[in-house]
């Protein structure tokens, strides 16, 4: 999505904030989950939601942190459930009615990318919406051990991804604009921070095995 059409969501939410209170926290959480669960990020990414959440925390109509509690523990568990489709249904959900519209140039992105990065492809395709509705139903396909690789990386992009969306509308709050502007560049900016996490724990891991 452009940043105009993030703009005009944004406007239109806008004007049912005060009307929707508490629901926000279904809605948003909601759409957060279903992002790679049901891989509707590929139509609505869970981001926007969150983002408006985040404006409506500060406008009072719900409260911040249990916001944020919601949207990590939603992405979380959307990935999980994701991932577990994935498992389960290989294939044939790649070649299902669904997988067809999906699109087999987006398969093929998602392989390379998986094959490319490994489990660390779970967290950095957070960041990128079309890899980030694919990616657990990806590692899932591949037999990616669970608790030992797909679970720590899952909840690491759902804490960064997941906050961050929440609080990146909280802060920007002042200006939809702004929020619709920082939406197109907030996801490179994840991005950078952590591929540097990544370096510093290979750096660590290097110096312990000199040791």
């Amino acid at each position: 999505m452009s940043a105009a059409d993030h703009l005009t969501m944004l406007g239109f939410l806008q004007q049912l904030g005060g009307q929707l209170g508490a629901w926000f926290y279904v809605i948003a959480g909601g759409l957060a989950f279903a992002e790679a669960a049901v891989m509707v990020g590929l139509v609505l990414p869970g981001e926007t939601a969150l983002v408006v959440a985040g404006f409506a925390a500060h406008q009072g109509w719900i409260a911040l942190w249990p916001m944020v509690a919601v949207a990590v523990g939603s992405a979380a568990l959307g990935d999980s459930v994701g991932y577990e489709v994935g498992r389960r249904l290989g294939p044939r959900l790649r070649s299902s009615r669904l997988g067809r519209r999906v699109g087999e140039d987006r398969w093929r992105r998602a392989d390379d990318f998986l094959r490319r990065y490994g489990g660390r492809a779970v967290l950095l395709g957070r960041f990128t919406a079309g890899l980030r509705a694919l990616m657990p139903g990806m590692a899932g396909m591949a037999r990616m051990p669970y608790l030992r690789r797909f679970l720590p990386w899952n909840v690491a992009g759902a804490v960064v991804w997941g906050a961050g969306c929440v609080l990146l509308g909280y802060a920007f709050s002042a200006s939809l604009a702004a929020v619709a502007r920082a939406l197109t560049y907030a996801p490179l900016i994840l991005i950078a921070l952590a591929a540097a996490v990544l370096v510093l724990v290979r750096i660590r891991k290097k110096r312990r095995r000199v040791r």
